[in-house]
């Protein structure tokens, strides 16, 4: 992967089958225009922050739930290029009234892998987040991840991930900047993780926090924590192409 996408959509929770066929009808779609890998994951463990969450970055109502979704390119050219020949394309346009949660509040931007490893199975579990990371510390931050993605491969994960936004667009309503409150000297990222399973997720991460390779208690971070949203998420669909 060289370009990848990711989106952040609340859905209303009685719309979850409607969602997830959508998501599968769709595949040819973008397949069809070189997307390589297209992801959707749904709200299992989202927790509400006290000053950013993902709840509060898509302004979800009481009833939705978080949907936590990537689309993987061979290149960022092919990405653009595809975006450009769908707008014209009759098969993607969607009536307003036909979708099963407010666009207005989905937010998207692209990324460009900061670091990232080969796949060894399929998953079932995604833990995924969004940062504020000052535009100085691209080289610290691209150091921690490639530690943490090494600690989580150790500990069970399958696949990690983590992207630098190359350009965010100010969205009317919603967007990944507003989502962790980025400054005017910071960027975003986007990363995830991988598991087996849940249960593989919950046992991972235990042994992640007991892992000395761990950032320790106190220690000078390249990012702000506390802006950092995050949560985990069952994956509705994972289609290759």
């Amino acid at each position: 992967m060289t370009y990848l996408q990711g989106f952040l959509i609340p859905v209303p929770e009685d719309k979850k089958e409607a969602y997830e066929k959508m998501a599968h009808d769709a595949v040819p779609l973008f397949t069809g225009y070189g997307a390589q890998r297209i992801v959707e994951c749904w709200d299992d463990d989202v927790p509400r922050g006290e000053v950013t969450d993902m709840y509060r970055a898509v302004k979800a109502e009481k009833n939705e739930k978080i949907v936590f979704s990537w689309i993987e390119w061979d290149s960022k050219e092919t990405c653009e290029a595809a975006h450009e020949k769908m707008m014209d394309d009759e098969a993607m346009q969607t009536p307003p009234g036909d979708m099963p949660f407010d666009g207005m509040r989905m937010m998207f931007s692209g990324f460009e892998p900061l670091a990232e490893n080969e796949s060894s199975g399929s998953s079932t579990y995604v833990q995924g987040y969004v940062a504020p990371v000052p535009k100085g510390n691209r080289s610290a931050f691209s150091e921690l991840c490639r530690t943490m993605q090494s600690v989580a491969i150790d500990c069970g994960a399958l696949y990690t991930m983590d992207g630098w936004a190359d350009n965010i667009t100010d969205g009317k309503v919603t967007d990944f900047k507003q989502a962790v409150k980025a400054e005017n000297d910071e960027t975003v990222a986007f990363g995830f993780v991988e598991w087996p399973s849940k249960e593989a997720y919950e046992k991972g991460s235990a042994r992640m926090r007991e892992d000395d390779r761990m950032p320790q208690l106190g220690a000078d971070m390249p990012l702000d924590g506390r802006r950092l949203i995050y949560g985990g998420f069952e994956v509705l669909l994972d289609a290759r192409k």
